[in-house]
């Protein structure tokens, strides 16, 4: 899971992080009105998290997208980026010990945990 450039105050800091998640099944295929709608809302900043391949690269194929989303789209947010929607488990593994993998430099917290901190810190 790829987190791109997006408003989200959840997603803040974690800009290009390519992060190992939870998928729990195959739905929640995002459906949009037109073809461009998931490259402009890209571009907006309002994409929160992609499905990426192997080489880190967006993609819509199965397995690595496992609903075939178009672009891997599989989060968004508002455009202020105070609601934000994702598909993924991220709650699932935000402890290192919750990951199937986990780079050596984690410690106790997984790379999710900054989404939980960033979520603390905006209501605080």
């Amino acid at each position: 899971m790829q987190v791109p450039r997006s408003n989200s105050v959840l997603f803040a800091g974690m800009e290009g992080a390519v992060l190992p998640i939870v998928v729990s099944h195959g739905e929640g295929f995002a459906e949009f009105a037109s073809q461009s709608g998931p490259g402009k809302l890209l571009e907006q900043g309002r994409v929160t998290l992609q499905y990426v391949d192997n080489r880190d690269e967006a993609t819509e194929r199965y397995p690595f997208n496992p609903n075939g989303s178009p672009l891997g789209v599989a989060g968004v947010c508002s455009a202020d980026g105070r609601v934000t929607s994702v598909m993924p488990h991220p709650e699932r593994v935000f402890r290192t010990v919750q990951n199937s993998w986990a780079p050596k430099a984690w410690s106790e917290n997984g790379g999710w945990m900054r989404l939980f901190r960033n979520a603390r810190a905006y209501v605080a």
